[in-house]
């Protein structure tokens, strides 16, 4: 039983991550009570140490652990399956999956001890409970009722803000959380929000059909949405079985493999393209071939049933590498890094303070006076930066918001040929028809909805782009900042303590782990974040560019640029068109006609949406530079003060008791010796980890 063999080794795996994650969480939380315990001894001894960042660094981290899951959003358009698909991965019939309903809320799938379902809200009101039966038969809607809705525009459920579906399951307890959306197709600004969530997941799982090989509302998404974004998607081609159901003579092998094949071709020209990472072409670790309905039915009768055949052994392994090998082994890596900064910045402090002991009062006011310039050269060296930093910001603003005034101006010129693909069927006779004039209008005002989503989200591409370039320069230069920042407090140690002080890491450190703490996160070589659900979008707990521009540029798109445009221009777009009159209406003509002066009165429009809406990109530009300046320097300044501080506290023991220095030594030697067994412990579990999957 290979798809079962396939299972266990996955939530074998997941199960030992999550022990991972278990024991480096407890390893800092030890770390950082032992640091915190040595800080309030410090104060009735000879003064703290001030390790306050690390503290703060390292308790955040071990809570993130703590609650660390692999977040998979599942995307696809409406009646791809996508519940099916879920109900067997998990082997239960738990969301709505029926002929005809349709997923109408945001679902967040996480582990329960207890069956529950929590309807979140957004309009203030208390979460409400709900049973499974009555959340399947209040939030679903039928198709027809969701393309009406559609339409005209209307959210499902309009007052509800996502839904928590809590449930017992091994592979939910094992540390996965599923994401469930509603059909991409749902209106323009929810493709727009999915774009919230996206960029906090650990994978997508876009799912598709066999039977609707890459619509043209699928490659839209993919090409506006997920194309050039870094982000790692797995395609699931679902209802592959139908394939055969849907030829003349199902037993025929050499038809079946045939039509399958000319499938295999269509989705392998469609979406290559998503599956290269580092210049590897991955095409057969991301597209998978399944039968959910096959699946489903066979883990109904026996949760332990064979699965092959179905396509589920193949992508739960992959997803199984994926997520266990690679994004695991990355987020401890950062742990491990933390936890080492932490323990240098502790054995560096503990270094400067046992030469210190020694020294009187009046030497030890002199030795801190004497530093007093090396301290400036540090504040000198986060001024350059920030410097820096700012004139980046000042020029990537005025770039990119010119980028856009000139991307919007120049859309009259390519106008023509761009609409074609978005233009609706044209029946003029629809058009004449009072009965039909409402649906008419409606198909006309989608297809510029669609036109301008597009554009904007072309747009917003070559604007991230120019952005992250801009912030790997300012990596690179807070490496070179970070370089001399070193120096300099090396030099401050040298002249307070009269010798080299060296700490080298229990763990065989490296340069870059001589960088400071600022410079590693103004590197992006440390993360704290953590993606949590809120409402539609997922909010992180740090710095993250993308989600700022997201926010601003999600109003340049639907919201602004098409309530601007549109309205004003549909009205003059409809009298050349009655002007044709009976004897000319001819499709062609119309055609022509209506993109004429569609364009016409566009070019009308456009200086304006280029004058007020690059003033907002404007603002975002800045705002995410404005951030990223805001953390790195607050971490300088908490270093340059801690380091102030660690003299001071000592200077001003020294002043008010007498130490005793071989118990102070002592209890410092101890401290060193506690972080130092702390991390071997984390080194350990990270190394043990690493020779699992080698």
């Amino acid at each position: 039983m290979v798809s079962q063999v396939a299972s266990d080794q996955f939530i074998q795996d997941l199960e030992r991550i999550a022990q991972v994650r278990s024991e480096m969480a407890v390893c800092l939380q030890n770390l950082s009570e032992t640091i915190h315990q040595a800080e309030l001894d410090g104060e009735s001894s000879s003064g703290k140490l001030s390790l306050e960042r690390d503290l703060e660094d390292i308790d955040i981290a071990s809570k993130n652990l703590k609650k660390g899951v692999f977040r998979l959003l599942v995307l696809g358009d409406m009646k791809r399956g996508k519940s099916t698909f879920l109900n067997a991965l998990i082997g239960e019939n738990l969301l709505p999956s029926d002929v005809n309903p349709c997923t109408a809320v945001l679902t967040i799938l996480r582990y329960g001890a207890e069956k529950k379902v929590t309807i979140h809200f957004n309009d203030g009101k208390s979460p409400q409970q709900l049973d499974f039966q009555s959340f399947k038969y209040k939030y679903t809607i039928d198709p027809a009722e969701a393309k009406r809705l559609e339409q005209e525009k209307k959210q499902a459920f309009p007052d509800v803000d996502y839904a928590v579906v809590e449930y017992p399951l091994t592979l939910l307890e094992k540390g996965i959380e599923i994401v469930d959306s509603p059909g991409l197709n749902d209106t323009e600004a929810r493709n727009e929000l999915s774009l919230g969530y996206v960029n906090n997941c650990h994978a997508i799982l876009f799912v598709m059909r066999a039977s609707q090989p890459c619509t043209l509302g699928e490659r839209r998404y993919l090409e506006n949405y997920v194309k050039g974004r870094g982000l790692s998607v797995f395609f699931l081609i679902n209802a592959w079985d139908q394939v055969k159901e849907s030829l003349i003579d199902p037993d025929d092998t050499e038809d079946l493999q045939a039509a399958e094949n000319r499938l295999r071709k269509v989705f392998q020209a469609n979406l290559g393209e998503y599956c290269h990472v580092d210049g590897q072409d991955i095409y057969d670790e991301r597209v998978f071939e399944l039968s959910s309905i096959q699946a489903l039915r066979r883990r109904l009768k026996d949760s332990q049933a064979d699965l092959a055949g179905t396509g589920f052994p193949e992508f739960m392994s992959a997803l199984n590498t994926f997520l266990t090998r690679e994004r695991a082994i990355a987020e401890f890596r950062q742990v491990r890094t933390l936890a080492r900064q932490a323990v240098n910045h502790t054995r560096e402090a503990i270094g400067r303070r046992i030469p210190l002991l020694d020294q009187n009062v009046a030497e030890l006011k002199s030795r801190i006076d004497s530093v007093e310039p090396e301290f400036k050269k540090l504040t000198d060296i986060r001024d350059q930066f920030q410097k820096e930093i700012f004139n980046t910001r000042d020029s990537q603003a005025r770039k990119i918001s010119e980028s856009f005034r000139s991307y919007v101006m120049n859309l009259g010129n390519t106008f023509e040929s761009d609409f074609l693909r978005y233009q609706p069927e044209l029946n003029l006779w629809d058009f004449l028809s009072n009965g039909k004039r409402e649906a008419f209008n409606a198909a006309l005002q989608k297809a510029f909805e669609q036109y301008m989503t597009d554009k904007c989200a072309a747009w917003t591409l070559t604007a991230e782009k120019d952005i992250n370039a801009a912030f790997k320069e300012l990596s690179r230069s807070a490496s070179q900042y970070g370089a001399s920042y070193h120096q300099v407090t090396e030099r401050i140690t040298e002249k307070l303590t009269d010798k080299q002080v060296k700490v080298n890491a229990a763990s065989g450190g490296t340069d870059e782990d001589n960088s400071p703490t600022w410079a590693k996160w103004a590197m992006g070589l440390l993360s704290l974040t953590s993606g949590n659900i809120a409402g539609f979008a997922m909010a992180g707990v740090g710095f993250d560019w993308k989600n700022i521009l997201l926010n601003y540029f999600t109003v340049i798109g639907v919201g602004a640029v098409i309530g601007t445009i549109i309205s004003p221009i549909l009205g003059p777009i409809y009298i050349p068109l009655l002007g044709l009159g009976v004897g000319f209406l001819q499709a062609d003509q119309a055609r022509k006609e209506l993109v004429k002066t569609a364009k016409k009165e566009l070019v009308k429009y456009l200086p304006q949406v280029a004058n007020e809406q690059s003033a907002i990109v404007f603002d975002a530009v800045k705002e995410c530079f404005d951030s990223y300046e805001k953390e790195v320097s607050k971490r300088i300044n908490d270093d340059i003060n801690s380091r102030k501080s660690e003299l001071d506290n000592l200077l001003k023991q020294k002043g008010t008791r007498e130490i005793n220095r071989d118990t102070e030594l002592r209890r410092l030697k101890t401290l060193q010796e506690n972080i130092i067994a702390q991390l071997q412990k984390i080194e350990a579990v990270y190394s043990n980890l690493l020779a699992t999957y080698s």
